[in-house]
């Protein structure tokens, strides 16, 4: 008699299959923010584009492309959208109908009409958008359109794209992160003081070759503790670990691969639980400690939190649940498991009820927080991440932000001096009304010298660029090179997914790049 058939795989959705690679990313809820998610594209320059088309392709909600100008020579030569037969057409609508080619899921709308004239006539349109990609504007118009957008709580992603330059700029005003994704990421066990249901099941379990590494560990790190006297919970430096592993491995028999397992998790098994620096900070900051209905939600659970780890919990995080994979029968590890994930349930719902507690403190709907969103947040607890962000009107005034960056400009190679000319070049357009080195190389790199020493002095730093740098500048006569839009555009869509997702931390605020030499900074303005 043959045996029965296993059992087919579920099938997958059609939107499950298209977005498969993407959603082993962010997940099936970050997903569904993405596709709830509307953006707006101002000025649909190359990298404007590019931008585009890597959120157009992963689903994002809906997009409107704003753009007053119509499609120019220059523009067939850098954006590969376009081609001979849109010349003279409408920009906005040529790359609206471009984009949607891409994914027919994502609805497409345009507006004929430059930012200019959006702001001063109809203000408001910028509200409605979760948030606003803009690039290559001139300082007045960046200037305004930054201002409203700070104003109205709307996210702006900024990107320059010149020659062989480029950067991004981030304005956000507060940023909560639950899902930060970090690279090495530490399984918290508990080994040190097991809960009771884990200890039970810990000193009740006969260890054999069978059973995962965890009780393998825990029975030689009683040992430890009982000749390391009371006080001590777990190996803290590299003798006392080195100590634990010999007397494991002494222990050991032949081809027992939880013994080696448990050898090798003795660096890491320890020391998760407790409470990291950064959300320290989170649980001290006047949002936490002062809940207002005006604050996102990310508050509250963040304050129900803290009362779970201070009075409840003796200082340490709610158990993720998680483990990791280990070499043992099936039965052992899923018992095993499912202790683990019981407590994680528990936990997590003790702070879900004081989420409650405070919902109705301040009069707001139940359902504002969900049992899932709160089960996720303590999982993720050890990461959460707040970023707070600037203006980006504020770099144009006098701050003492600007300083330490000019003094470590010799760390950062020529890099910092590109971002100050970059934003020379801006004032450039708005002031003179035309695109330095477009006619008159020489003259220009004259007016473009004597307009970044008086935004130097302006900014109050008492220092020069060199002619190198102003002279590329001049050089690149406003043109946008295509491969370096695509490498600005695709990192800058990779930011706004984080933050539509609200997964891994965005950049904190400024990314510059120089495609001469390859290199790349991180500051913060």
């Amino acid at each position: 008699m043959s045996s029965p058939a296993p059992p087919k795989s579920p099938e997958l959705s059609d939107k499950s299959k298209k977005y498969d690679r993407q959603i082993r990313l962010w997940g099936d809820h970050g997903q569904t923010l993405l596709e709830a998610a509307t953006i707006c594209v101002v000025n649909v320059t190359a990298v404007g584009c590019e931008t585009a088309k890597g959120l157009v392709l992963p689903g994002i909600g809906g997009f409107t492309v704003a753009d007053g100008s119509t499609v120019k020579e220059e523009d067939l030569g850098n954006n590969f959208f376009l081609d001979n037969s849109y010349l003279g057409k409408s920009k906005a609508l040529a790359c609206k109908q471009l984009l949607q080619e891409l994914n027919p899921d994502v609805i497409g709308d345009y507006v004929d009409e430059s930012v200019d004239y959006i702001l001063a006539n109809r203000p408001n349109f910028f509200d409605s958008f979760d948030l606003v990609i803009a690039s290559n504007l001139n300082e007045q118009s960046l200037l305004q359109l930054a201002n409203r957008l700070w104003e109205s709580n709307v996210p702006l992603v900024y990107c320059r794209s010149l020659g062989m330059l480029g950067s991004i700029r981030l304005q956000i005003k507060e940023h909560c992160v639950i899902e930060a994704h970090p690279d090495n990421r530490q399984f918290d066990l508990r080994l040190e003081q097991p809960f009771q249901a884990l200890r039970d099941h810990l000193e009740s379990t006969e260890i054999t070759s069978k059973v995962p590494w965890l009780l393998v560990l825990y029975k030689y790190l009683k040992i430890w503790q009982k000749d390391h006297g009371a006080g001590r919970l777990a190996p803290g430096n590299y003798k006392e670990k080195s100590q634990l592993r010999e007397t494991i491995r002494k222990e050991m028999q032949k081809d027992e691969e939880n013994y080696e397992e448990a050898i090798k998790a003795v660096n890491t098994a320890f020391g998760a639980g407790m409470v990291p620096s950064a959300l320290k900070a989170i649980f001290e900051d006047d949002a936490c400690l002062n809940l207002q209905k005006k604050n996102d939600v990310f508050w509250i659970m963040a304050k129900a939190l803290k009362h779970f780890v201070v009075e409840e919990n003796k200082g340490y995080l709610p158990l993720p649940g998680v483990l990791p994979d280990m070499t043992a029968n099936t039965d052992s590890y899923i018992a095993l498991q499912q202790i683990y994930h019981q407590q994680s349930l528990h936990d997590a719902d003790q702070v879900y009820h004081k989420c409650q507690d405070y919902l109705k403190q301040l009069s707001l709907p139940a359902d504002s927080i969900d049992d899932r969103t709160v089960r996720l947040l303590c999982r993720e607890a050890a990461g959460l991440s707040v970023l707070r962000g600037t203006r980006i009107a504020d770099e144009y005034e006098k701050n003492c932000r600007l300083l330490p960056l000019v003094e470590d400009n010799e760390l950062q190679g020529t890099l910092t001096a590109f971002n100050f000319a970059l934003r020379a070049y801006e004032r450039f357009l708005s002031e003179c009304g035309s695109i330095p080195g477009e006619c008159s190389v020489e003259q220009d790199i004259v007016r473009l010298k004597s307009i970044t020493s008086k935004m130097l002095n302006d900014l109050g730093l008492h220092v020069t660029i060199s002619d190198d740098v102003l002279h590329e500048i001049c050089r690149y006569g406003g043109a946008e090179l295509h491969a370096v839009s695509a490498f600005i555009g695709g990192c800058a869509a990779q930011e706004v997914i984080k933050i539509i997702t609200k997964q891994y931390k965005p950049i904190d605020n400024t990314f510059i790049y120089n495609a001469i030499s390859t290199e790349s900074v991180t500051l913060k303005l």
